[in-house]
């Protein structure tokens, strides 16, 4: 007996350790810094980290999923802060309240619910009652804005003790400097601590700063070197909806180099410069994020990426689909789904899952647009077939990063098609009444 319980201490302290881990996330850059810079943002994902408060941390409970740390430069004067990793990503709480398609109208409703929730020490509404301004909206729904990298590797528990307190312990005030000490000088700093010089600043590649993409190859050849880690890498792409989508994230060096308004200059009145740059490209600058990535499902998994081929299967599927209920008749009057996304309004179901509420035809309609509300609100609707073929389009759309997995397209398919049989039995119905 005793070697047994000897035996199960082990492999529970085995599997306590194999479920916590580091990971860099790597961020796309969107809005200005896409334009111009275009160094995205970079934080920290913590497994076995919990957040007992944005700036408090400690060890996470069964059924938690970690935390996500960064540096910001004006949130409430502090250094940094930590946000648990769903609301992250989604600015939600449940993986069933994450929307299949988003706009900035719901992406700001979502957050600023958030932000009276849990937010508003960080946050507080203006004296007006209005929300604030300033750049809190980075804390929270970052899978609206763009897609992500992670690079994961694994930890032990008396590491994330050890890192727990020494953020908890040291000074959290502001001290953000875009040259020295900028996100990417934190998320060094955390690695760093528990795999010391796993991660370094690029001396050519970005002139000695520290930036997101190179301390993601760095921390990726760290994982190199030492094999005997276990290893992952996902994608979180970017949520489908009207929001632009985010761009390429680039090293200071590479964003000279590919940028013309910059390099043409340079290459005219300094050409020995500008080959310098272009060597330094070269050299180190062709890194693909998504090379073996696996997709990140919400509820926790890794799973598959969609091939070129399955991509094509599923696009003539839905296509066929589409061509089959095309002459169907529409239950509601509205023109289409563009219409009703820009005079709709977002809110909450009784679940707290988000929907788009409007009048059509002085009748109020509400639409579930989560997987956990779609199919709630009585008759099937092209509202709701529209939301999942907009959906569908844009994960089948190919790209540099995957946009979706192949579990998560094959679902969204399946429920396609529930909704598109509910609607012919719906209009079958209706011509038995008539009849």
């Amino acid at each position: 007996m005793l070697k047994l319980g000897g035996l199960l201490l082990f492999l529970l302290s085995v599997t306590a350790q194999a479920d916590a881990s580091v990971t860099v996330l790597l961020e796309e850059p969107y809005s200005y810094d896409g334009a111009f810079a275009g160094t995205g943002h970079t934080a920290v994902y913590l497994t076995n980290v919990c957040a007992a408060s944005p700036t408090v941390l400690r060890r996470c409970k069964s059924g938690e999923a970690g935390v996500v740390i960064s540096r910001y430069n004006r949130i409430a004067g502090y250094d940094w802060i930590a946000i648990p990793l769903l609301p992250y990503l989604y600015a939600v709480t449940k993986p069933e309240a994450i929307p299949l398609y988003a706009d900035p109208k719901l992406v700001s409703f979502l957050r600023d619910q958030y932000r009276q929730k849990y937010l508003e020490d960080l946050a507080p509404d203006k004296a007006s009652g209005e929300i604030p301004g300033g750049d809190w909206v980075q804390l929270i729904g970052s899978s609206y804005d763009r897609t992500s990298y992670a690079f994961q590797l694994e930890t032990t528990s008396e590491q994330d003790d050890e890192l727990i307190q020494w953020l908890n312990t040291r000074p959290n005030s502001k001290s953000y400097k875009v040259v020295s000490r900028n996100c990417a000088d934190f998320v060094r700093e955390v690695v760093n601590f528990y795999y010391p010089k796993a991660v370094s600043r690029g001396f050519f590649s970005d002139l000695d700063v520290a930036t997101p993409k190179h301390t993601a190859i760095s921390f990726v050849k760290y994982s190199d070197r030492h094999r005997d880690l276990e290893y992952s890498t996902f994608v979180i792409p970017q949520v489908p909806g009207s929001i632009k989508r985010s761009r390429p994230v680039r090293g200071t060096v590479e964003s000279v180099f590919k940028a013309k308004k910059y390099v043409i200059p340079l290459a005219a009145f300094h050409p020995f410069l500008a080959g310098g740059v272009a060597w330094v490209y070269l050299a180190g600058g062709r890194f693909n994020p998504a090379k073996n990535a696996l997709v990140f499902n919400p509820n926790g998994d890794l799973e598959q990426p969609l091939t070129a081929e399955e991509r094509r299967t599923y696009q003539k599927n839905l296509d066929e689909l589409l061509r089959e209920s095309l002459n169907e008749k529409p239950s509601h009057e509205v023109s289409s789904w563009r219409e009703f996304e820009q005079i709709a309004k977002p809110g909450f179901d009784s679940f707290g899952r988000p929907i788009l509420q409007s009048q059509i035809s002085d009748k109020p309609l509400s639409l579930g647009i989560s997987p956990g509300n779609l199919f709630s609100n009585g008759e099937p609707s092209e509202l709701q077939r529209e939301v999942l073929v907009t959906r569908l389009r844009a994960e089948l759309t190919a790209g540099r990063a995957p946009r979706s997995s192949k579990i998560g397209v094959r679902n969204d398919l399946e429920l396609l098609q529930k909704l598109v049989a509910g609607q012919r039995e719906a209009i079958a119905a209706r011509a038995d009444a008539g009849n």
